[in-house]
């Protein structure tokens, strides 16, 4: 689908959104514009990472965008995020994308209806901000989900699989810094000095915060696996200093136990009136004694 949200006579520049374009819809714009078929290759394919080229007479850019239709335990580029691709003059805009964009229609509201762009740097800077917005709420769920997987591990509240949800935010938390890594460049060009204004700068500082929002998130997402992985760790020694404990106290008396439990017809032992409370009297000591080795040493 083809909307004209600016032209050269309203507003100065052309500002043409393709929303899941045909192929013939395409090819027009292409022919229109004059587009190299390189870039309209890129626009089109739905997994392809953010990038910003020069192509002949334009600027070709793609980014890509939070999507809120992912679900809980998604963990992929494809499957977090949507695609946005840009061509871009001084004298035209055009955004193509696979499906509806609230954020799109976010910025035309802002940018065209109110007369808030006078040319198309000022859009693209919109568009690029916006689109990094949308990585804002998720950072905060992230976090919160971090929250709660850190009181469970350290609290020892086994409410829900924890390992699985850790996996999980990591990868997310992955995903989403890898995004936007890849898209540095995107606002280094746009942020160059020669363009340099208030708004490119706020949106430079508006990446770096988001990078560093993620960077923290990955730094605590590590930690936490770490520690639970220590505290899983630990327990399991506690169990296993326990059955060595219990282990300690019976192997003496499974020895006297099977001492006297031989079928030999010449064990004197066996035929003593008080062989029985004698043999049950040294096993109690024997007991006492180890238990009272165990609290000396301290691993009682």
């Amino acid at each position: 689908m083809e909307r004209i949200f600016a032209s050269k006579t309203s507003q100065g520049f052309d500002w043409i959104d393709l929303t899941d374009p045909t192929t013939e819809e395409i090819q027009a714009i292409a022919k229109q514009f004059s587009l190299h078929e390189t870039s309209i290759k890129d626009c089109m394919q739905p997994d392809h990472l953010p990038k910003y080229e020069t192509v002949d007479n334009y600027t070709f850019i793609i980014f890509r965008v939070f999507t809120k239709q992912a679900i809980s335990e998604a963990d992929t580029i494809q499957e977090l995020t949507n695609k946005i691709a840009l061509f871009f003059t001084s004298e035209y805009m055009i955004t193509v994308h696979r499906s509806e964009q609230p954020l799109i229609d976010e910025v035309k509201a802002k940018a065209i209806d109110e007369i808030g762009c006078k040319d198309t740097l000022c859009l693209l800077n919109r568009l690029i901000r916006a689109a990094l917005l949308t990585f804002e709420e998720p950072s905060m769920k992230l976090s919160k989900s971090l929250d709660y997987f850190e009181e469970n591990v350290f609290l020892k509240q086994r409410k829900a699989p924890i390992l699985r949800g850790l996996y999980y935010v990591k990868r997310k938390v992955d995903v989403m810094r890898r995004l936007l890594i890849l898209s540095y460049e995107i606002i280094d060009k746009i942020d160059t000095p020669k363009q340099r204004n208030i708004y490119t700068r706020d949106l430079r500082d508006l990446y770096i915060r988001m990078q560093n929002i993620y960077d923290n998130l990955s730094e605590n997402t590590a930690q936490l696996l770490s520690a639970y992985f220590s505290i899983a760790s630990h327990r399991t020694n506690e169990i296993m200093r326990v059955l060595t404990i219990f282990s300690v106290f019976f192997m003496p008396l499974t020895f006297v136990v099977g001492v006297y439990g031989m079928n030999f017809h010449f064990m004197p032992e066996l035929d003593w009136y008080f062989g029985y409370p004698l043999i049950m009297l040294v096993m109690a000591i024997i007991t006492l004694a180890i238990y009272a080795w165990f609290k000396k040493k301290g691993w009682l």
